[in-house]
Order: structure tokens, then C-alpha cells, then sequence
């Protein structure tokens, strides 16, 4: 009986916290800084590359300033994790919750430095909440700014450390 009660007041805090959280405007624009270029890329264009493998327009532009092909960052995109929504958001609703967010605030965070840490703590949960999976091109969909700022240099050790993180969370699923 407690179990159920537990389960039904989190659930009703994660769907208060989901609502409250919400994006009026998802993301539509990521500011791809990569390998020392910075481009601005419409968000359509990071679904096209992980659905097709086709960079194209200013995607395809830095890909080549950079001397890369989309094919690592389209794996980025799309490598899922594993998380139930429900104890996604109570972990990192906790102190060693704070510190993973700050850590991977510093590779996916918003332009102006601002309220970092509750915009990608609502981006993961809205991710993880249809499919119990997160991939970085879902947070970067459900990130809750017009525009959100992506460190591609540091993008890999930002998703190993949120995989360590949500490792122990997985005997949930």
C-alpha cells in the first residue's frame, strides 16, 4: 500500500514538474560550438542528420570547417540511456542530482547562463518520459529555450558522466 502511495505522489510531482517546466517554445535553434567554430544550426537539420546521416546547410558547413563527418555526432545524437522518468527526476531533484546537472550544464546549457541547471533537469525527465530512453537529440528537442548552446568538444565526457549517473538508476526499469 505504501509502495502505491509513494508511486502516485511521484507520479503527481512528475507531471507538476513536467507542466511547470514545459516549454512554451522547445528549442529550435542549437548553437553548435565545435572543435573552435561556433554555428548556429535550426534544429531540424540535427533530426535530419540523425535520421539520414546527411549534414547539410550550416550543419554540414562546420561539420566540414571542422574536418569531421557527421557520422560521430550523429551517433552522439542518437546513442540512447535508459531512464524511468519517475526516478530520473527524483535523482536529480537531489545534491548528487545538482552536481551531474552542473556537469553537464557545462556542455548543454542555455545562451545566457541562466537557470541552466532546472532547464536541462526538465529537457531529461521531458525526454526520458515517452520512451524511458534519453538521447541528446531529444534533450536538445525538449530543452525548454529557443535556442540552447552545445559544447561539442565536450559533449562525449558530458554523456559518460550522465550514463555513470544514471547506471545505478537502471535495476528501476
Amino acid at each position: 500500500m505504501k509502495q502505491r502511495i509513494f508511486a502516485a505522489v511521484a507520479l503527481t510531482c512528475l507531471g507538476l514538474s513536467a507542466l511547470a517546466l514545459s516549454p512554451a517554445h522547445a528549442a529550435e535553434r542549437v548553437r553548435l560550438n565545435y572543435r573552435g567554430f561556433s554555428r548556429t544550426v535550426p534544429v531540424p537539420l540535427l533530426v535530419l542528420l540523425a535520421e539520414t546521416g546527411e549534414s547539410s546547410g550550416v550543419l554540414g558547413g562546420l561539420l566540414n570547417q571542422a574536418g569531421q563527418d557527421g557520422g560521430e555526432l550523429r551517433s552522439l545524437l542518437t546513442r540512447p540511456l535508459s531512464a524511468d522518468p519517475v526516478v530520473l527526476d527524483l535523482a536529480i531533484n537531489s545534491l548528487p542530482g545538482d552536481w551531474v546537472l552542473d556537469y553537464l550544464g557545462q556542455s548543454i546549457h542555455t545562451g545566457t547562463g541562466e537557470a541552466d541547471r532546472q532547464a536541462l533537469r526538465s529537457a531529461l525527465v521531458l525526454s526520458a518520459s515517452d520512451d524511458k530512453q534519453i538521447t541528446l537529440l531529444e534533450v536538445l528537442q525538449n530543452y525548454p529555450t529557443e535556442e540552447v548552446v552545445l559544447e561539442g568538444d565536450n559533449i562525449q565526457a558530458a554523456y559518460s558522466r550522465l550514463s555513470s549517473f544514471l547506471q545505478p538508476l537502471s535495476i528501476f526499469l
